[in-house]
């Protein structure tokens, strides 16, 4: 008796489970996709601004900007996906090169993350012209640009950025993520309030801050000035800077190689460690471990580092 009562039990579990596993196929998420296509041509400016939403630009030879929006709907309720889809509201303009979308949430951005900000994921994919502007700006998602020529304008309140084969200068900042660049000739200003910055090859100056993360540099040709609240800096410096550099980090250490051909002002601090060099320098004033102002060559621009909490190393490479 006790085991027909056991096979009866487990029978009755393995239906529920069916039965559960049944309706997660027959009811999953509800998807929507838009597309639209608009004909330009090149140094036009594609401007997108939207609630939620990550976005993703690459530059092609194409003579138009051609969009993908998918966006999918955390409900089994059809009538509800509804009322999601038609409060987030999107509007597409058109003039001469450029283009526009406007993504924004009726009822307002506080309603929306109390409400169906938990339900809906939006993705924007996008190609333009390999000559082209983008101003991208979303508060819930990461960004991602790559083959592109032009002016590159990114923002993002909650998502990390992501830049790569960029010819032309980069303003990018976001409140809550990484940032990456791959390969740049130009300038770049990039900002993260919470993250790692990695360039691996800046032709072009850079300018990097971070409040929680470290920063990397794998290459620089041109200036850089790089300062983060918590975490190591290193750089790679492979062309003789025209103007001052400054690597700065309030917890951790620097490392930084050098051409041993480099003429430098070396000026160089460590409050928790020690500076350590691997080039001949001339001192100047009194020899301190944890303190270096020196000069590389003859002397130069000025290398000005600094750290409250590590040491400072200049390698050659």
């Amino acid at each position: 008796m006790k085991s027909k009562r056991k096979r009866s039990c487990f029978f009755g579990v393995l239906t529920a489970i069916l039965f559960l596993f049944a309706n997660c196929l027959t009811y999953g998420n509800i998807e929507d996709r838009i597309n639209k296509s608009y004909p330009v041509g090149t140094g036009g400016t594609l401007s997108l601004e939207s609630d939620i939403g990550s976005i993703s630009v690459r530059g092609g030879n194409i003579d138009s900007v051609e969009i993908e929006i998918l966006r999918e709907i955390r409900t089994n309720n059809e009538k509800r996906a509804e009322e999601i889809l038609k409060d987030f509201d999107i509007q597409f303009t058109h003039s001469g090169n450029d283009v526009t979308i406007q993504a924004k949430y009726k009822k307002g951005i506080k309603g929306f993350w109390n409400n169906i900000g938990r339900h809906l994921q939006v993705k924007y994919i996008i190609a333009v012209p390999s000559e082209y502007n983008v101003d991208l700006q979303t508060s819930g998602g990461s960004i991602s640009v790559e083959d592109l020529s032009g002016k590159i304008l990114s923002n993002t309140s909650g998502g990390s950025l992501k830049f790569d084969n960029i010819r032309g200068n980069i303003s990018g900042k976001t409140s809550g993520g990484s940032i990456s660049i791959g390969e740049v000739i130009g300038r770049s200003n990039i900002r993260t309030s919470g993250g790692s910055i990695h360039i691996r090859h800046a032709e072009g100056p850079v300018d990097a801050q971070t409040s929680g993360g470290s920063i990397t540099v794998d290459e620089v040709m041109g200036t850089i000035e790089a300062h983060t609240s918590g975490g190591a800096v290193k750089a790679y410096l492979s062309r003789q800077p025209e103007s001052d550099c400054r690597l700065t980090t309030s917890g951790g250490s620097i490392t930084v190689q050098l051409d041993e051909n480099m003429s430098l002002d070396v000026n160089a601090k460590a409050s928790g460690g020690r500076v350590h060099t691997d080039f001949p320098v001339s001192i100047s004033g009194e020899i301190d471990k944890s303190s270096m102002h020196a000069k590389m060559n003859g002397g130069g621009p000025e290398l000005y580092l600094r750290t409250s909490g590590g040491s400072i190393y200049l390698k050659k490479f």
